[in-house]
């Protein structure tokens, strides 16, 4: 009987959803980057991509995954809100010895929630399978997102297999093996109740920009029309009898298009279970930190946050 010969996984056909990543380019200050990542496929999507910023050095590091803002309908991995210089985020990160990972998720109107949630998570699964290889400690994650990124990084550190639905929100995309918990949350202005935003009238948009209504887009349909999703959908559907990991809520007291409520909603939420939770108001600032005179201190002290949580 003539023996086949073994496969090949790196040549095979269809090619494997994810695989370690490629040797890193290292810049002239001694930080290595791994740049666009795959950590998950789905036939008829663009793949989800990620790229890692590790500060110099050998040992293994805590990890911060950001994940962008948009409405879940925009953004993207490289970037983060205008008003927060990509060199004061990224630098002030770096120079607190943690690694930077920076993840792309699927757009609403390419598929509703939960793929926002399971892509976080597949990425956060990738790249505890890989931490040796990007020098990464597994154990030490944490996540920080703003608005839309700040909703999934809420939600992504309440929602674990024990909690309600939780294995459902796990999804199965890219590594499947290992767990996303994480180890403390920066949320910025994220949405946490979506139900109490159903009175709140969305801000105009400029002239000539067409912006689709984000929630029903985020739901596949209105939240009048599927409220069982829009709780799903929501953090504070699971603070109650969670064990969270202590969380920053960081909001604009005069945010129009998310309001500063949202934010003392999730903290109420998270103090009942006796969770380590700071809710820390910008007094007059709109979406995004508009309004606030620096935002300088907003970013150190998110850092000094993660870092203090992660044992940097």
């Amino acid at each position: 009987m003539t023996q086949s010969a073994p496969v090949d996984l790196d040549h095979a056909w269809p090619p494997p959803p994810y695989r370690a990543p490629e040797p890193p380019v290292v810049t002239e200050d001694g930080v290595r980057r791994f740049d666009a990542i795959t950590y998950a496929t789905t036939p008829g999507y663009r793949p989800r991509l990620l790229d890692v910023h590790m500060p110099p050095g050998d040992d293994p590091v805590p990890a911060v995954v950001w994940i962008h803002g948009g409405g879940w309908l925009d953004g993207d991995r490289r970037y983060p809100p205008p008003t927060v210089p990509v060199t004061l985020l990224h630098g002030s990160i770096l120079g607190a010895g943690l690694a930077l990972v920076c993840i792309d998720y699927r757009h609403s109107l390419e598929a509703p929630f939960p793929a926002q949630l399971h892509d976080v998570k597949a990425a956060i699964r990738y790249v505890r399978k890989y931490a040796a290889d990007l020098g990464i400690d597994p154990e030490r994650i944490g996540v920080w997102g703003e608005s839309a990124g700040g909703h999934l990084a809420a939600l992504t550190g309440l929602v674990t297999p024990g909690s309600p639905r939780g294995q459902a929100l796990e999804g199965n995309e890219g590594v499947r093996e290992g767990h996303s918990a994480v180890q403390a949350v920066v949320d910025w202005y994220g949405v946490s109740e979506l139900g109490a935003l159903l009175s709140h009238p969305m801000p105009p948009m400029p002239p000539g920009v067409e912006f689709p209504d984000p929630y029903a887009a985020l739901l596949g349909g209105t939240a009048e029309e599927r409220p069982e999703l829009a709780r799903v959908a929501s953090p504070v559907t699971y603070a109650e009898g969670s064990t969270p990991p202590p969380f920053l809520l960081v909001h604009g007291t005069q945010d129009a298009l998310v309001p500063y409520s949202q934010s003392e909603a999730l903290a109420k939420a998270l103090r009942a279970v006796d969770g380590d939770v700071t809710l820390q108001p910008v007094d007059g600032a709109d979406h995004i930190f508009i309004g606030a005179p620096d935002v300088t201190p907003i970013v150190t002290e998110g850092v000094a946050f993660l870092a203090r949580h992660l044992g940097a």
